[in-house]
């Protein structure tokens, strides 16, 4: 039972919707129910290297989950609105694609000399000499900005490093702390609300990972609802104070009012 009726909702991916190349079968019924009910929903992701376009894709065509470009919202979305409201022009990036155009169709500027900003997310083909023009950039000033957090990524092969690892060598570099812009972080929960057009206490803020789905709920007044087919395990909630808003073995087992 629903013991409070939600306005919308803010949906995280990976363990969510699906599980790494699994599919999760009550991904697509809940995203479908919500259409039924005619309530509004982001699906809300860290993920920096995919443009909304790839993420809506693979969502309908590998998991059968119906999804549009328009209802994906990524840390490169948010960064890119974040850099708007500080006024910045150019920008140096160490990224890949959908960091590259989230930027690029905002109307940054790519400069490698004296940017604005340097912007970190996942790069699978970073060199040495793009770390050493953003440390320099970062001496002499430009904004530190990392899209997320995370310091790994499971894949088949185990966890290899993230978009915080990357961030950590230019940490130590510049000894200087980036400004993070994805879950758990308040800029990427606050865009997300613009963009849904919905206050805080209106939205559900959906996902598998304690650690940055329900603490972006959590930390920024947002209910959370902790689906147990991914990351965090029941267990896993014994070690932690606060608590998810609500928890779920499935998404079956949450009932949506219009």
């Amino acid at each position: 039972m629903t013991p409070k009726t939600y306005k919308g909702y803010l949906i995280d991916l990976d363990g969510t919707m699906y599980k790494g190349a699994e599919k999760i079968p009550a991904a697509p019924r809940f995203i479908q129910r919500l259409r039924e009910a005619a309530v509004p929903f982001l699906f809300l992701t860290n993920n920096s290297t995919s443009t909304p376009e790839d993420v809506a894709a693979r969502l309908t065509d590998h998991f059968g989950i119906e999804a549009y470009k328009e209802e994906v919202y990524t840390s490169s979305l948010a960064t890119a609105d974040y850099l708007t409201t500080l006024g910045v022009k150019s920008v140096y990036v160490i990224g890949e694609k959908g960091l590259q155009e989230a930027l690029k169709q905002a109307g940054f500027q790519e400069d490698t000399e004296s940017p604005d900003a340097v912007v970190v997310g996942l790069d699978r083909e970073v060199t040495y000499k793009d770390f050493e023009t953003a440390t320099l950039a970062i001496h002499n000033g430009a904004h530190f900005i990392g899209t997320n957090k995370d310091t790994n990524l499971p894949t088949e092969r185990g966890l290899v490093p993230g978009a915080g690892s990357l961030v950590a060598l230019l940490e130590r570099a510049t000894r200087q702390q980036p400004k993070f812009i994805g879950k758990p972080e308040s800029i990427i929960m606050d865009e997300a609300l613009q963009r849904i057009g919905l206050a805080k206490e209106e939205v559900l803020m959906v996902g598998d990972n304690y650690e940055t789905d329900i603490l972006a709920g959590l930390e920024n007044g947002i209910d959370t609802l902790l689906v147990f087919t991914g990351f965090t395990s029941e267990e896993d909630l014994k070690s932690v104070q606060l608590q998810p808003t609500h928890t779920v073995q499935s998404l079956d087992d949450w009932e949506i009012e219009g």
